[in-house]
């Protein structure tokens, strides 16, 4: 194969708008460069917004199908239920709702490429479909028994470890090393050095454009501190901190400490803090009302675990008399509701009150000695129970939710989905995330 030169990737970047000098850009590149021509089958890899859609647009633009369709699916946005349909196409009636039968972007892409993006989303079943088409080219439609050939030339990205989800069993191994024939890597953000500042000039030379002012820029001491800082959310959050300062920022040169104040604190992902905006902030809480409603629940829940550890301790020091509790019969009435507090002998020391209720005042001291214990073991147990419950997180609480309102509601998404006052699309990617069955 004829090596790739360093003006032949130069001139590949100023055509598709890529921006950077970096060495394991340039490898990238070239992969891609000496893939296109060939059938083979590409995996790109990358974590989530370092640009692997663009690689795909290079491998179809210098193939010789570059005159066929292109399309790009993301299949992590689409419902498990409707996968199929999309890619493979339905026959009128298949199921509820196909009024008229469909093509699938298989189908429609015949003589093309399709881009598969987050490949690591796609459910089993349609790993399945997708490796006979890979290896056979052939596919059937959803409710049809008819063998549909096709020549598609697929490309798939994702930015989760394949071979993991493989030990999990979670994506087919034969599919892996299908797809997995020619491996690019597009590296993130932070191992590329300077391009970091390359691209914050462009974007900032964009949007001066944009919203007609001046173009940002950044003192020696602010480019270093940009190519220091990590950008776990790659180029997209660089292009977002741009557009922020030639928006927000009054002064065009910027210094370390300014950009600083628009960085994320160290640990966190999340946007800056904008400067002299706080009730704009405000806005932006990491909490949604339904996460602060449970941490107002949890709260709650703490503090009566904490009363419930006060009562017993009164009750072994015999601290409380029945005076108490004929007042308060009805808070107690989960500990007895067989008997009343009237006119009871006062408790042994270090015995909950509680306990001379459960025995009768004739039994033998053996009987109501054992009643004691089991008695107290039980509520030992209960208030452990409590803290363990109470130690549950966020996202445990959320998963238990879910599943109760898939249950109510017979697995049916939509009604599930309205109960718990969320889009169907976010109860789709919550059940993804917590693989609830």
């Amino acid at each position: 194969m004829v090596p790739i030169s360093e003006s032949e990737i130069l001139s590949v970047k100023q055509r598709f708008g890529i921006i950077g000098n970096s060495p394991l850009l340039n490898h990238a590149i070239q992969v891609a460069m000496q893939a296109s021509p060939t059938e083979m089958t590409v995996l790109i890899t990358g974590e989530s917004g370092s640009g692997k859609e663009s690689f795909s647009k290079i491998i179809h633009a210098l193939s010789k199908r570059k005159h066929g369709k292109f399309i790009a699916i993301n299949c992590g946005a689409i419902p498990e239920g409707t996968i199929d349909s999309e890619l493979f196409g339905h026959e009128k009636g298949s199921f509820t709702g196909a009024h008229e039968a469909r093509k699938g972007y298989f189908e429609v892409t015949d003589g093309g490429s399709i881009f598969l993006d987050e490949i690591g989303e796609m459910p089993l079943g349609t790993q399945a479909r997708l490796l006979r088409v890979l290896e056979n080219g052939e596919f059937i439609k959803v409710g049809s028994s008819k063998v549909l050939k096709t020549d598609v030339r697929v490309i798939a990205a994702t930015n989760v470890n394949l071979l993991k989800a493989v030990e999990k069993g979670k994506f087919r191994e034969d599919l892996y090393y299908r797809l997995n024939t020619v491996p690019i890597f597009v590296p993130p953000l932070r191992q590329r050095g300077e391009d970091m500042v390359l691209l914050f000039r462009k974007f900032t030379t964009d949007f001066s454009e944009k919203y007609q002012v001046k173009p940002i820029v950044l003192t020696d001491e602010a480019k270093i501190l940009l190519t220091k800082f990590p950008f776990p959310g790659n180029i997209r959050q660089l292009k977002n901190l741009a557009e922020q300062i030639s928006l927000l920022e009054q002064e065009r040169e910027v210094d370390a400490d300014t950009l600083a104040r628009y960085l994320p604190k160290e640990g966190s992902s999340l946007p800056a803090s904008l400067p002299g905006n706080k009730g704009q902030q405000d806005s932006f809480s990491d909490f949604s009302e339904r996460e602060i409603l449970y941490k107002v629940l949890f709260d709650m829940k703490k503090d009566m675990t904490e009363l419930k550890k006060l009562i017993l301790e009164s009750y072994r020091s015999g601290g409380l008399d029945q005076t108490i509790m004929k007042k308060h019969q009805t808070l107690f009435d989960d500990m007895d509701t067989d008997n009343s507090y009237e006119d009871r002998p006062a408790p042994s020391k270090n015995l909950p009150l509680v306990l001379e209720s459960l025995s009768d005042k004739n039994a033998n001291a053996e009987e109501k000695e054992s009643v004691r214990s089991s008695y107290e073991e039980d509520i030992i147990e209960d208030i452990v129970h409590e803290e363990d419950d109470h130690s549950l997180s966020l996202e445990k609480k959320e998963k238990e939710l879910i599943s109760r309102a898939l249950k109510k509601h017979q697995n049916k998404r939509k009604y599930a989905a309205m109960d718990l006052g969320i889009s169907e699309r976010t109860l789709y990617r919550k059940i993804k995330q917590y693989d609830i069955q």
